[in-house]
């Protein structure tokens, strides 16, 4: 059962048509990637998913109920949440508050702090920074702040936009583990990734996009096989 479907969406930056008309959709308990080159319009169509970016046409469809018309602030509270390319973290609150921050729209107190341990055990370098100012963190400790905030909110589909970007490879193992993990627990994602290798493997399914278009989609063992994805994207 699908719990995203985007039909026909269209997004549109002054006269220039960023995303050109594209249909997708998730099932609950997917991991899905969306991949392609930069301007492909993938972090266009992830923000307007959110409604940080207004739709030029189309439909936007999350857990049976049209989008289009909710305001912003609200997707967290209906479960739609986006762990943004730069993070987006609270830079002069500490890493304990940013997490808190994950909970704002909840009334179960114990629950939060349940999840925020729940946090610390999957981010353990967390733990150890807990008052440390979260902009003073590396980036890859950043990363890890930014998506234990979004797990806290409890995501009906979590959103990911570049997590490994600018990241040592160390830290981006620890990042793709995480993902995983999450994702065995029964957390729906859309990964939008410049690592289209990774991104595929650990996926399900996969889209293709190029120009504003979805070219190609299907399972993620056929498009990593697929010799125009490796040509293009996988580096032969």
């Amino acid at each position: 059962m699908s719990i995203l479907d985007v039909k026909n969406l269209q997004v549109s930056y002054g006269g220039i048509q960023a995303v050109k008309g594209i249909d997708f959709h998730i099932n609950k308990g997917e991991l899905v990637t969306l991949i392609g080159a930069n301007g492909a319009g993938k972090t266009t169509t992830l923000k307007t998913l959110v409604g940080m970016v207004k739709i030029a046409g189309g439909s936007i469809n999350f857990d049976g109920k049209d989008t289009t018309s909710i305001a912003t602030h609200d997707f967290v509270r209906n479960g739609l949440v986006m762990v943004p390319e730069g993070r987006g973290i609270f830079g002069k609150l500490t890493v304990e508050e940013n997490l808190q921050m994950g909970g704002f729209h909840r009334n179960d107190k114990d629950g939060i702090q349940r999840d925020i341990e729940r946090g610390y055990e999957l981010f353990p370098r967390l733990k150890e920074r807990q008052k440390q100012l979260a902009g003073t963190l590396s980036g890859g400790e950043q990363q890890m702040v930014a998506m234990a905030r979004a797990i806290i909110s409890q995501p009906k589909l979590l959103l990911l936009d570049e997590p490994s970007m600018g990241l040592a490879p160390l830290i981006v193992e620890k990042i793709f583990e995480i993902i995983q993990m999450v994702a065995a627990e029964g957390v729906t994602m859309l990964l939008v990734e410049q690592n289209a290798k990774l991104a595929l493997q650990v996926s399900q399914r996969g889209y293709v996009m190029e120009s504003g278009k979805i070219s190609m989609s299907g399972p993620a063992k056929e498009l990593l096989d697929d010799e125009r994805v490796r040509n293009a994207y996988l580096g032969g």
